[in-house]
């Protein structure tokens, strides 16, 4: 059984800022990342949290990402967006791109969003949740159409990413309708998990290098492939968000390849009155809970349940990190000289959690 090592909220997001300024990273930059990260693990979903930051550090370290890099407006007209990454950590570009989207929504009531060149951008949930506390829907897609790992239906092998898609709608509390999920059966980050606790995969998730099945997530990283959820349909929405892509203005005629990312932020008020809606909103949702659960089950949950009540309980009791990444992490922090103890906890750690 794999070791597990817990953290508070304010203690890793400390660490993992401090790892991020030792390999210079702007303070800002390294807060907005690291706050992007450390909520993933709150809310649940471990495969976008911590366990991603080896990886950051390995490829900022060896050119791969631009650790001081600021997105950059390219275009800006009639609520069009188009952002260039500059190669810089993708959480940071992503987060400015929907700030941005928030705001010119709320003027011109929609706005769209197209940006490229940048990393991993995390759980898109984030940026969608954002938009729904701001009183908008928001709409994220990421897709990636050559150079990945998951296979379109009725293919043993692809070029395609998980090509995740997700949506936010505000519901007047502070638990907002959020659709968060990989166009891929499970994204990749799950594996990540699954194979740094030693476990194996449920069937009908992943091809071998071969195209055969396998429950073994080493073979994924052995040059397997993921396999799309819901069979053609699935596979139609990843195909999907790589079309979105192509807004940005990057897709290659001749190797026949779209990639990038696309936002789009709608407010409630252009087309009805925020307060009404939000309350139509939670009445409707309240309504489905309140159905008759199977016996599996034992609730019917809808979006964004399951992240609230991951948050309050990891709040209060902390989250585990696997003993494999763990070790990186302390790998990382000695070759780096990083302080990793309590003492590098701020007020504004504690405050920025509600701690």
């Amino acid at each position: 059984m794999v070791v597990q090592h817990r953290y508070t909220a304010p203690r890793m997001h400390a660490i993992s800022r401090e790892l991020f300024r030792a390999v210079e990273t702007p303070e800002h930059i390294a807060d907005c990342v690291s706050e992007i990260l450390v909520k993933s693990n709150l809310a649940g979903h471990d495969s976008h949290g911590i366990l991603r930051l080896p990886a950051y550090l390995e490829s900022i370290q060896a050119g791969g990402i631009c650790p001081a890099a600021e997105p950059e407006i390219m275009e800006r007209s009639n609520s069009v967006l188009k952002i260039d990454g500059h190669g810089g950590l993708g959480h940071h570009t992503a987060a400015f791109a929907m700030d941005l989207a928030i705001q010119e929504a709320q003027t011109n009531r929609l706005c769209f969003v197209t940006f490229d060149r940048i990393s991993h951008i995390g759980r898109l949930g984030e940026y969608a949740e954002a938009a729904a506390l701001a009183g908008c829907i928001g709409i994220i897609t990421v897709g990636v159409g050559s150079g990945g790992r998951a296979a379109p239906y009725g293919g043993s092998a692809g070029p395609l990413g998980t090509n995740p898609i997700a949506v936010g709608v505000p519901t007047g509390d502070e638990i907002p309708f959020v659709l968060d999920f990989a166009t891929s059966i499970v994204a990749e980050g799950k594996l990540q998990v699954a194979k740094s606790k030693g476990q194996p995969l449920p069937e009908g998730l992943i091809l071998d290098r071969n195209g055969t099945p396998t429950t073994d997530p080493n073979d994924f990283y052995d040059g397997g492939f993921l396999l799309p959820f819901g069979l053609h349909k699935g596979s139609a929405l990843a195909l999907l968000t790589c079309l979105l892509s192509g807004l940005a203005g990057y897709p290659d005629m001749a190797s026949g390849i779209m990639r990038g990312a696309f936002m789009q932020v709608m407010k409630v008020d252009a087309f009805t009155p925020l307060g009404p809606y939000q309350n139509g909103v939670r009445a409707f949702l309240d309504t489905i809970k309140a159905l008759p659960a199977s016996a599996e089950s034992g609730e019917v949950l809808v979006p964004g349940d399951f992240e609230h009540r991951s948050r309050n309980q990891r709040l209060a009791e902390g989250f585990d990190i696997p003993g494999p990444i763990h070790q990186q992490i302390t790998d990382w922090s000695e070759k780096l000289s990083v302080d990793t103890s309590d003492r590098i906890v701020t007020k504004a750690d504690g405050d920025r959690y509600r701690i």
